[in-house]
């Protein structure tokens, strides 16, 4: 699952950037309101965590303009514990949670589940294309009713392909959703990250999931 970090306090972002990718989402992280704002419109993201007190756009700031824009992506709002007043703001603007700082990681990535299920549904939180099944919340795979072990990585990859089936992603859309902003777009990680997910899936009969597009990327293929 993809999430937008948006907090200007070094040591909580980055525990909570560390804790998250432990659990296997992946973090768009930045340190300001006003990149946090755009970044938040031009991408697609299955979660939003923003600090209510950051530099440039506040948290109620990108929260109210997103609403507006028509938005709906879940958000959290993270908030001193004595900011009664935002936090009830927050919610009357169209906030799905907060939560009040010291907070534990593991809380938070409960509630980043919780409101991504309230958002989607259950039956969004289970792609199934073809022989393959990937459960976005158990984060268990399956190739023809048999268990298929994956990293975090190769986990985020088939689930990022498998949400487009039928659609090219070129290397770098994959770099970007899955690595980060800040990988080498030169780099063969993709490549090799495919040749790894395809060592597994193939044995059990998944061998035409993914396919390669000389000189582009990879799509996932749709089941005629």
């Amino acid at each position: 699952m993809n999430v937008l970090f948006v907090e200007d306090e070094s040591k909580i972002a980055n525990f909570v950037q560390a804790g998250l990718k432990e659990q296997g989402f992946v973090v768009d992280y930045c340190d300001n309101g006003d990149e946090g704002y755009i970044r938040a419109m031009e991408n697609q993201y299955d979660a939003l965590v923003l600090d209510i007190m950051v530099p440039g756009k506040d948290g109620l700031s990108i929260l109210k303009h997103l609403r507006r824009a028509g938005r709906n992506v879940p958000v959290i709002l993270l908030t001193a514990r004595n900011e009664l007043d935002d936090r009830l703001e927050g919610l009357y603007l169209g906030a799905d949670d907060y939560i009040a700082k010291p907070f534990y990681v593991e809380e938070l990535v409960a509630r980043i589940h919780a409101v991504i299920r309230r958002s989607t549904g259950d039956r969004q939180n289970l792609l199934c294309v073809g022989s393959i099944k990937l459960d976005r919340i158990t984060r268990e795979v399956t190739c023809n009713q048999q268990v298929v072990e994956l990293t975090t990585r190769e986990f985020n990859l088939l689930e990022y392909l498998m949400r487009s089936p039928g659609r090219v992603l070129t290397r770098t859309q994959i770099l970007e959703h899955v690595w980060g902003y800040d990988f080498n777009p030169n780099t063969n990680v993709v490549d090799v990250c495919i040749q790894r997910i395809r060592k597994k899936i193939d044995p059990l009969g998944g061998a035409d999931g993914i396919e390669s597009v000389r000189g582009v990327g990879y799509r996932f293929c749709k089941p005629e």
